[in-house]
C-alpha cells in the first residue's frame, strides 16, 4: 500500500486548497478512503470519509460545509477541497484506507495564517 499526498501550501484565513492523494498497490476502487489530520501539538483526528465508489461521504462536524471529498477511481485518486480556511485548519493531512487510524504516509502541511 503507497499513498501520497500534495498540494498542500500557506495560505490566509479565507483561502481555498485542493488536496490530492494518489493510491498504489491495492485495488483502490474496492476501499473506503479517508482523510485525517494532525494539528500542530495535537492529536490525529478525523476529517472526512467517502465511500469506495464516492458514496456516501461524511465530515467532521467542524469542516462539514466547508470541505469536500471526492474521488476519481479511474486515476487512483482521492481529493479533499478546502474552502473558508481558518487557523485551526493548520495541520498535516493523511489520506487511509478506511479504518486506519494510523498513517504511514508523509502528509501534506496545510498553514492557514495572516
Amino acid at each position: 500500500v503507497q499513498l501520497v499526498e500534495s498540494g498542500g501550501d500557506s495560505v490566509q484565513p479565507g483561502g481555498s486548497l485542493r488536496l490530492s492523494c494518489v493510491a498504489s498497490g491495492f485495488p483502490f476502487n474496492r476501499f473506503g478512503m479517508t482523510w485525517l489530520r494532525q494539528p500542530p501539538g495535537k492529536q490525529i483526528e478525523w476529517v472526512s470519509t467517502i465511500g469506495s465508489t464516492g458514496e456516501p461521504t461524511s465530515y467532521a462536524p467542524s469542516v462539514k460545509g466547508r470541505f469536500t471529498i471526492s474521488r476519481d477511481n479511474a486515476k487512483n485518486t482521492m481529493y479533499l477541497q478546502l474552502n473558508s480556511l481558518r487557523p485551526e485548519d493548520t495541520a498535516v493531512y493523511y489520506c487511509v484506507q478506511f479504518g486506519i487510524d494510523r498513517p504511514r504516509s508523509r502528509g501534506a502541511q496545510v498553514t492557514v495564517s495572516s
